[in-house]
């Protein structure tokens, strides 16, 4: 039993790596296809119109806002899952989410590095979601966490490929753990359920897009 977990262990680290050697050759591409589509964009506003481009992207953020339905279920397990299916539209303003922080939804296309990124203040929740679609685990807390837990979540953050974390004065409990569909609070950081959490949800089953960039994004 003990050799199979282990075993299991060692494969999803080794595809976290594989996928994290991969990540810089695949940026590379992706800034070539980000310079090659943004001719096309400033071709198209000069042959359509720069107010038809803009009234497209503000119906589709009002859209978004009302796109996300549904409620947290919570397991046997204490993690919470969101039981209907998240959206994944790229939208340019804001969404209003129904829970805090969200765990998918609408969202920027532009997503929060998520390679180990320990952000000091608040960060854009479009942009975390991007993270999350990712298969990023996004840990998160408030003023009310103690000190010790913030600096031991943090160290474990920094040295978890597909992981981010950020400050939340808006969520209910001073610690919490998200992913795609999923979200649960911990004790502390010394609260089994962290590690847990990240094994399952690290890159896991829940994941909309596996295997995407975690870098390459936004950095503050």
């Amino acid at each position: 039993m003990g050799s199979a977990k282990n075993s299991s262990s060692a494969a999803r680290k080794a595809r976290i790596e594989e996928m994290r050697r991969a990540e810089q050759s695949r940026d590379r591409r992706n800034r070539i296809l980000t310079i090659a589509a943004s001719v096309v964009v400033v071709t198209g506003l000069v042959v359509g119109g720069v107010v038809l481009v803009n009234s497209q992207s503000d119906d589709d953020s009002t859209a978004a806002d009302g796109k996300t339905t549904g409620k947290f279920v919570t397991g046997a397990d204490g993690v919470k899952t969101w039981d209907t299916k998240l959206s994944q539209t790229h939208v340019t303003k804001d969404v209003k989410y129904p829970m805090e922080p969200p765990v998918g939804g609408d969202h920027n296309q532009v997503w929060m590095n998520c390679n180990g990124d320990v952000y000091p203040e608040a960060i854009n929740n479009v942009n975390a979601v991007h993270s999350l679609e990712h298969g990023a685990v996004w840990v998160t807390y408030t003023s009310k966490a103690a000190k010790a837990d913030v600096e031991a979540l943090a160290a474990k953050v920094k040295s978890t490929p597909y992981t981010l974390m950020s400050p939340d004065e808006k969520q209910a409990d001073p610690i919490m753990l998200s992913a795609w569909g999923n979200q649960r609070t911990v004790t502390s950081a010394d609260d089994p359920n962290v590690a847990k959490f990240f094994e399952k949800f690290v890159q896991g089953e829940q994941t909309p897009e596996p295997g995407a960039a975690c870098t390459g994004g936004l950095s503050k």
